[in-house]
């Protein structure tokens, strides 16, 4: 039996729909509060939705570890995906709490439970990314920066509670994904991009970073707990592209038109104050944060070397976004 945490998100509805391929049994952890319909739509558009009926679903959290202790009996591997992204101040509590405390939970009933191997779903925002070198490698360890976001701050202590579990003899495997292309919700996450894109995104940056297919992302984790290896991490990353480019493309296959006005370093520091004053009359959660505008503005590289040497073939961006371009159509 193997249990998937966070099966109701993107990465996870993907683990559980390929896992479910492999013939293997699989066990699924959800709140009580969330509904399946993302879980649901991947299904359905891989025409696979008789294997829906497969997943045993545990109503739980990673935060309560009586949960936890009753999903994991019976298991010998764990796939931990579940996590919470934002970029605003007022999710940071909860963020962490999510993110590293409920790693830490997942690590230490893992441990208690002799589970045989462990699956993270890490982030290339764990990893050391402002410094003058070619591409960042696993091998970039996190350095303090005032440019590190709270939800990267997250991620690397949730990673670090993988690290400890390792050392505590917590057979694991980790991957650190860049941005990921996928379906899902498409006012939420990384999805919304093509909803920025349909409703008229006019601005592009000068930043970049890189891209993954949710397909890869869970395919690679599954290869890498189906192997020998223990104990690494991986970056998981199709290609380095320029936000630029990749709304272009997308434009072109929601038929839209291409962002045209270039944001500059001060546009950049008006934007996020103005959003946040009028998010602070409106109480509506801010589109552009500090965070984000920063990051917008960065231009990074993540070498897939280890992970292509241990054997793995990533799928082109321009494929995925027109696949996940074609989706959406067919949703709006």
């Amino acid at each position: 039996m193997i249990l998937v945490t966070g099966g109701t998100g993107m990465v996870g509805a993907h683990l559980l729909l390929h896992l479910l391929e492999k013939e293997k049994k699989v066990r699924a952890l959800k709140r009580k509060s969330s509904h399946l319909s993302i879980t649901e739509k991947v299904f359905n558009y891989y025409k696979q939705s008789d294997l829906l009926e497969h997943i045993e679903w545990i109503d739980g959290d990673v935060q309560d570890i009586p949960s936890l202790e009753l999903a994991m009996q019976g298991c010998e591997r764990v796939y931990h995906a579940a996590a919470l992204v934002s970029f605003t101040a007022k999710d940071v509590k909860k963020m962490l709490d999510i993110n590293v405390l409920g790693t830490g939970n997942v690590v230490n009933v893992a441990l208690s439970q002799k589970i045989k191997k462990l699956g993270y779903v890490s982030s290339i925002a764990a990893l050391s990314r402002y410094e003058d070198n070619d591409e960042v490698t696993e091998e970039n360890y996190w350095k303090p920066n005032a440019k590190n976001s709270n939800y990267a701050i997250s991620k690397y202590l949730s990673e670090q509670e993988v690290w400890r579990g390792i050392q505590e003899g917590l057979p694991a495997v980790i991957i650190n994904p860049s941005v990921i292309l996928g379906p899902g919700d498409w006012n939420r996450g990384s999805a919304k991009i093509f909803q920025k894109v349909w409703e008229g995104l006019k601005y592009f940056s000068s930043g970049g970073t890189g891209y993954v297919d949710v397909v890869d992302v869970s395919k690679s984790l599954i290869d890498l707990m189906d192997s020998e290896v223990v104990n690494e991490r991986y970056i998981v990353n199709s290609e380095n592209l320029l936000f630029r480019t990749v709304f272009d493309w997308i434009a072109e296959d929601l038929n839209k038109p291409k962002a045209n006005i270039k944001v500059t370093p001060l546009i950049k520091e008006i934007v996020w104050r103005l959003e946040g004053i009028r998010c602070f009359f409106t109480g509506k959660t801010p589109l552009i944060t500090k965070e984000t505008a920063n990051q917008a503005m960065a231009k990074m590289a993540y070498s897939n070397k280890k992970l292509s040497d241990f054997g793995f073939t990533h799928i082109p961006i321009r494929e995925s976004i027109k696949k996940y371009s074609e989706w959406f159509l067919k949703e709006v």
